[in-house]
């Protein structure tokens, strides 16, 4: 009897252990805070706690304790080894390492799934190769026979094997591709010890920013899409479904407010991550380098699919995921609902984030987007906005005489759209006209069609342009 007594009461104690233990749910999410377009996903849900605002707590959820846990990583793979392990249950990362993350995680036995796109570029911006400031390359056509460093496996070095493609190079023979981590790239643009560098968000503009690095090719003349998105391990999301709206809700919270006030959020994650604001409102800011999107647009599915195939001519996997049940849209459709959005209508939606401003000068609306120039004077906490890069440079020439100092200027390629920091673009004056252009051979195609002149920001900037 006094046995019986003493199994019951320690099946009782084992009984009381385990439901302590359900009541305490993990929620644990890896970063990338220095990939600065993954700040929706992580960096601005972690500092805001915007998690906490969306986390269920009715139903079965009523008396649960979350068990919030974050940690940051400079890239995907390390993130996605803790995700194998079972230290992490959520993490972001780019459609090359998201896509390795798939097959590390099949390779194990288990499966992760890629809930969400977070910030992206259906033509390919985002990836870029930069060369030394000093260097006198000006096109990819100039680095055959050349050295080329890439992170390997990123996506970067798939949109440089598609470049180096569309030359018609052998990427074995016409160029020698080396592997080179961000961090380590920077010193090496900084002491010219490397001819060229391809690179993903944000380093091929914060590289020029900085002042040691030019950027002579854009992913989107590659037309490789190209996204940074979040995924979640299969089984926790199959067990917690209500959780893994919770963060997709924060997510798209974040986005909410970053769309809102994109100086002042831009600040924040230079706050965090040393990044400087001013290449975070490049991508953030309207009219942004990329399009905050969180829906799986076919351009995106296509950019996870080739990133696949990919890998295994790397030889980076032999796993063969199937794209189809590796992403899956249900919980961004889940949270979509829930914040009153309308999820089929954005897959639609391929604009940029808009601009409805003013004429710093004239206070006239601006309509022309591909005209418009900005200047983010230090000490201004918003950015000015410009209908014309003639008017932005004569007033930029009016501040500087004032002792007043610029923090940057933005352009527009006049050809794509895409945005620029001008301080690295050519410029092409004709009167009073100035377009500005990412690639001096563009400029110089312009300047012959329309009979102008080719100058750079520093020719503009002096007032030299005549």
């Amino acid at each position: 009897m006094k046995l019986r007594h003493t199994l019951i009461g320690l099946s009782l104690l084992l009984a009381l252990g385990q439901a302590g233990a359900a009541d305490t749910i993990r929620v644990a999410i890896g970063t990338q805070d220095t990939t600065i377009n993954c700040a929706t996903g992580g960096l601005l849900i972690r500092e805001l706690g915007l998690l906490e605002k969306y986390l269920p707590r009715e139903g079965r959820y009523k008396d649960v304790k979350y068990d919030i846990q974050w940690k940051n990583f400079t890239s995907g793979a390390p993130l996605t080894n803790e995700m194998v392990a079972g230290k992490l249950d959520i993490g972001s990362m780019a459609d090359f390492p998201g896509s390795f993350n798939g097959a590390a995680h099949a390779k194990a036995g288990k499966k992760s799934i890629f809930i969400t796109v977070l910030s992206g570029s259906t033509l390919g911006s985002g990836n870029g190769i930069v060369v030394p400031k000093a260097s006198n390359v000006q096109s990819l056509a100039e680095l055959k026979g050349k050295t080329i460093s890439v992170p390997f496996a990123s996506t970067a070095h798939g949109m440089l094997l598609r470049a180096v493609k569309a030359q018609g190079w052998d990427p074995e023979r016409d160029v020698n591709i080396t592997t080179q981590a961000p961090e380590v790239a920077g010193s090496a643009l900084q002491s010219n010890k490397i001819e060229a560098h391809a690179d993903f968000v944000p380093f091929a503009e914060l590289f020029p920013h900085r002042g040691y690095a030019r950027k002579i090719f854009d992913g989107s003349q590659a037309k490789a899409p190209t996204l940074h998105g979040s995924l979640v391990d299969a089984e926790y999301a199959r067990k917690y479904p209500e959780v893994v709206t919770a963060f997709l809700r924060a997510a798209l919270e974040a986005d909410r407010l970053i769309a809102a006030e994109p100086e002042k959020y831009s600040e924040l994650i230079a706050k965090v991550t040393g990044i400087e604001a001013e290449v975070n409102y490049l991508f953030h800011g309207p009219l942004g380098l990329q399009t905050r999107d969180f829906s799986w647009k076919p351009e995106y599915r296509q950019a996870v699919k080739t990133s696949i195939e990919t890998l295994r001519l790397l030889k980076r996997t032999d796993n063969d995921l199937d794209v189809n049940s590796f992403i899956d849209d249900s919980y961004i459709r889940a949270a979509y609902k829930q914040a009153g959005l309308d999820y089929e209508r954005q897959l639609k939606n391929y604009d940029k984030l808009p601009l409805k401003a003013r004429d710093a000068a004239s206070g006239k609306p601006i309509t022309d987007l591909k005209r418009l120039t900005q200047l983010w004077v230090q000490g201004e906490p918003l950015v000015r906005h410009y209908a014309s890069a003639d008017a932005a440079f004569a007033e930029l020439r009016k501040l500087e005489a004032a002792g007043k100092k610029l923090r940057t200027m933005y352009a527009h390629d006049q050809d794509s759209g895409l945005k620029l920091l001008a301080g690295d673009a050519w410029f092409v004056v004709k009167g009073k006209e100035i377009s500005a252009f990412l690639l001096k051979a563009d400029a110089e195609a312009h300047a012959r069609k329309v009979q102008g002149k080719v100058v750079d920001y520093d020719t503009l900037k002096g007032g030299q342009s005549a």
